[in-house]
């Protein structure tokens, strides 16, 4: 392991990560001081920007001077190493606009308190990054538009990836390798599109670029402001799902959006070489042969008609029976079932409720975690469902998190291929992932992750259900946050938050953030002690 190597690619993340800061803090400086009318420097979140990109910049500084003399190559280890530590210092760093902010805005008084803010400001910076979308903040349209769009922009930057982004810049720094890539990009294959990685980078964020600024005019296009339009584009894009109204999506009240956001999220839970294939080689129909696509499209599909006929033909059950759902704060049970007749009358008519279960069915399975509806409190079959489709997630080399469909497809063939082998013993079968052959190896890391996946599931859930009080809240959290999805079950429902747990348990479902975002071997490989040996 060359260490010097790791500490010089951080310390030009750090470098990318100060130059990005100023982009929220012109935001903030722009806004607030229309709203505030005081000198800059008096404004919290203004101030928490400029400390932000000091820090970074100081430290990045720091760290490429140190180890400039060893900077070498980025191998396999070594990349691993700066994707697992890099996410965690640009979450530490990207926090302090917030912290700062929430120290000033708050009685901070006390030790503890300090801590819960730390932990707070961490929490939703991960998040962001991550693109998981769960958040610890009650009153999002109370904060200030600077973090706000913060906040959102983590998101953008944590969907195609900081690492990515950071390498079409970095052979000209003197840092190269595909150890990074490997580390960050998801899915099982890492396909290059030019032998260049850097060029590679580049298409991948053009592509990027020209989905954020065309779904960005249409929502504008159907009245949404400029501002809120940037950043539920970047929430869409990243599948990440931060909103910047209390209510998500569900706020604006309005087909249009959800139905542009709908498309997007379709686009953006498809892996990007296809888009760029289909873009900019025209070669669509060698595109839609990728069995991958058509297995993720006729999920979809089945999907939404099943939530469909459920709600429009089984509809909301009774407020009686979703109020014994947990929650941490429960409204009183006529308030409750006020809530449940609104959420009824969403999905009364056919268009309504085909509306709303194409929605939050593309949102859950591409993990993005918008809402338009309270889905807490539809039908038992069709929240089971949910919970399902958030395991599964989008295709490999999409934004989207979760197993991604390919590994799902692998391990059915592969267990079908199985069975049929114990009623052939001779039959020796080709291996084969979405058509195409493929190596034991692939597999076999293929079904690692898949058990590694199912293990660090069962592990965190036991734990947070030492923390929580309820069962489904414990599953349902930790799917939400090892598959970057948000909003989970009860607890933590379409409607509720993160606020209310204890601060260990944020700080684990911080980890099951990170691992779920780099695909738990990046995290793991990193915490071996002989990969720090030289």
């Amino acid at each position: 392991m060359n260490k010097r190597s790791v500490g010089y690619a951080i310390g030009k993340l750090l470098q990318v990560m100060a130059l990005v800061l100023v982009i929220p803090l012109l935001i903030g400086i722009y806004y607030d001081t229309r709203i505030y009318r005081k000198s800059i420097l008096l404004i919290p979140e203004v101030t928490g920007f400029f400390l932000g990109i000091t820090v970074s910049f100081i430290l990045g500084l720091l760290l490429t001077y140190i180890c400039r003399k060893q900077r070498g190559d980025i191998g396999v280890p070594e990349g691993y190493s700066v994707v697992t530590i890099g996410w965690l210092t640009l979450s530490a760093v990207g926090s302090l606009p917030m912290f700062f902010y929430f120290i000033f805005t708050s009685d901070a008084g006390s030790f503890p308190e300090i801590i819960r803010l730390l932990t707070d400001s961490f929490f939703e910076t991960m998040s962001g990054f991550t693109t998981t979308g769960s958040t610890i903040l009650i009153d999002v349209e109370s904060l200030p538009r600077g973090i706000l769009f913060w906040r959102s922009m983590t998101h953008w930057l944590g969907g195609m990836g900081i690492i990515t982004l950071a390498l079409a810049i970095f052979p000209a720094m003197g840092v190269s390798g595909y150890g990074m890539y490997k580390g960050e990009v998801p899915g099982p294959t890492k396909e290059r599109l030019q032998p260049r990685l850097s060029e590679s980078a580049k298409i991948l964020w053009g592509v990027y670029l020209f989905f954020t600024f065309t779904e960005t005019l249409l929502l504008t296009t159907g009245g949404m402001p400029l501002y809120d339009a940037f950043c539920h584009t970047f929430g869409t894009l990243a599948t990440g799902g931060f909103s910047t109204q209390n209510l998500s999506i569900g706020q604006y009240d309005n087909f249009f959006f959800h139905w542009v956001i709908i498309v997007f999220m379709v686009f953006s839970g498809m892996n990007y070489l296809i888009h760029y294939r289909i873009l900019f080689k025209s070669e669509i129909r060698y595109s839609l042969q990728d069995r991958e696509l058509r297995f993720y499209l006729a999920t979809l599909v089945v999907a939404v008609v099943f939530v469909t006929g459920m709600l429009y033909f089984k509809g909301v059950p009774p407020a009686e029976e979703s109020y014994l759902h947990y929650r941490h704060d429960k409204a009183s049970l006529e308030d409750f079932r006020d809530h449940v007749e609104r959420e009824s009358r969403k999905v009364s008519s056919p268009g309504g409720a085909f509306s709303h279960a194409a929605f939050q069915v593309v949102s859950i399975l591409t993990t993005t975690g918008y809402c338009t509806a309270d889905f807490d409190v539809w039908p038992e079959t069709c929240r089971y469902l949910l919970l399902v489709l958030m395991f599964w997630g989008g295709c490999a080399g999409s934004t989207g998190g979760g197993l991604k469909i390919i590994r799902i497809m692998t391990v059915f063939s592969i267990s079908w291929r199985e069975i049929k082998k114990l009623a052939r013993p001779r039959w020796i079968p080709p291996m084969k992932i979405a058509g195409l052959p493929t190596s034991e190896n692939q597999i076999i890391n293929i079904l690692a992750l898949f058990n590694l996946f199912i293990i660090m599931f069962i592990i965190c859930t036991a734990l947070m259900t030492l923390m929580t009080g309820d069962l489904v809240t414990a599953v349902s959290c930790v799917a939400a946050t090892l598959c970057n999805i948000g909003p989970g079950l009860n607890g933590v429902g379409a409607v509720e938050n993160y606020a209310w747990l204890p601060i260990p348990a944020k700080w684990l479902l911080s980890a099951c953030m990170l691992m779920g975002r780099l695909e738990i071997f990046s995290v793991l490989v990193v915490l071996q002690p002989s990969i720090w040996k030289k």
